[in-house]
């Protein structure tokens, strides 16, 4: 009997490393997983302007001030994603609470808790789709980045 208790999880002396690397690559360079990148950086500039364009800006500054920080972050995290996706596994989960607190913004943010509908909706909307791309790129990064088998636990041989 031989003593498999020793496995280490580094996949860097594996034979097939160089395959599983450009598998990963073509994956995150295929044209979903840019769809999905190229739609969160645009989901992610129409709420920093939404203001402006949904005219809430002069009703509301603060609920102005706060699309247009989050727009901005969220546009820059899908540009991160196309530029460099296997760096951002856990920076692609970073919308999903933007996306979230964009739904309950016009009610925490406004003064007297007085959104218009066009406000409500407008983040309503926004902030689902920004939960719901932020979901599907952190799930193609995760997929693509992750290890494989190494990170399972090794069977026991008897």
């Amino acid at each position: 009997m031989s003593d498999l208790s020793h496995h280490s999880n580094d996949l860097s002396d594996h034979p097939d490393v160089t395959e599983m690397r450009a598998r990963y690559a073509r994956v995150l360079d295929g044209p979903k997983a840019k769809a999905v990148a190229g739609s969160l950086t645009l989901t992610g500039l129409y709420l920093a302007l939404s203001g402006w364009m949904v005219h809430f800006d002069a009703s509301n500054r603060a609920l102005t001030t706060t699309n247009l920080v989050l727009g901005i972050s969220v546009a820059l995290l899908g540009i991160g994603l196309s530029v460099a996706p296997d760096r951002m596994p856990a920076q692609a989960r970073a919308a999903i609470p933007a996306g979230l607190f964009l739904v309950i913004a016009p009610w925490v943010v406004t003064a007297g808790h007085h959104a218009s509908a066009g406000m409500i909706w407008n983040n309503v909307i926004v902030g689902a789709l920004s939960c719901v791309l932020a979901m599907t790129a952190a799930g193609m990064v995760g997929h693509a980045t992750d290890d494989g088998p190494a990170r399972r636990r090794p069977a026991h041989r008897y």
